[in-house]
């Protein structure tokens, strides 16, 4: 898109229904200069995340955002799926550990859980994003990115969040999305396929 091609178009303001400082910076990133975001407002409540599919509960989200702020909302919910789990985590992703959503737990849990499966081909795993914008009067656009890859015997890394330091992306070279740049994770994750898809979407 031409730089006149820019200036002819407003700035699309969208309020995010994230409040992950890690999925904030990924986000803005990825939908790219057409799109104006705003923070979640501080006195929003969290949402529960009841729904049975990723879709339901960003649709969860978003509706949560537009409904108090007037204004268009973006929202995603992503879950990681083991294929020796049966899928789990699944939808739980973020709850596997509880429902106070601690990171380290989840972690800790999913280790666990493959203790007992050294073998890598035992461990494939799944990424699924999806990225949902609601325009209050009901008006929707949904994506969704995944990828594949392995989790890993033990955590490796200090960048990205939640399961990033044991998911070893297909492709990266062996390192897991915690070892790697954000222009390199956002290349190949996930979210980045999914919100570069909702942001092909735009009007």
């Amino acid at each position: 898109m031409s730089a006149a091609a820019d200036d002819s178009q407003p700035r699309l303001r969208l309020v995010l229904a994230t409040a992950n400082p890690g999925k904030v910076v990924e986000i803005e990133g990825l939908l790219g200069e057409r799109v104006e975001l705003v923070p979640r407002p501080a006195d929003v409540p969290d949402v529960v995340e009841d729904a049975p599919t990723l879709v339901g509960n960003a649709r969860l989200k978003a509706v949560s955002l537009t409904t108090a702020t007037g204004l268009p909302a973006v929202a995603d919910d992503t879950g990681l799926e083991v294929e020796a789990l049966g899928g789990a985590p699944g939808v739980r992703s973020a709850r596997y550990a509880g429902d106070d959503g601690d990171a380290v737990r989840n972690v800790a849990k999913l280790l666990a859980e493959l203790a007992g499966r050294p073998d890598p081909a035992d461990r494939r795993a799944r990424f699924r994003t999806v990225a949902l914008l609601r325009w209050p009067d009901g008006r929707e656009l949904v994506a969704e990115g995944t990828v594949d890859g392995t989790i890993a015997p033990a955590r490796s890394g200090d960048g990205g969040f939640g399961y990033d330091p044991v998911f070893v992306p297909d492709g990266a070279g062996g390192r897991t999305f915690a070892e790697l740049t954000l222009p390199e994770k956002q290349a190949i994750s996930h979210r980045g396929r999914a919100f570069r898809a909702l942001a092909a979407q735009l009007p």
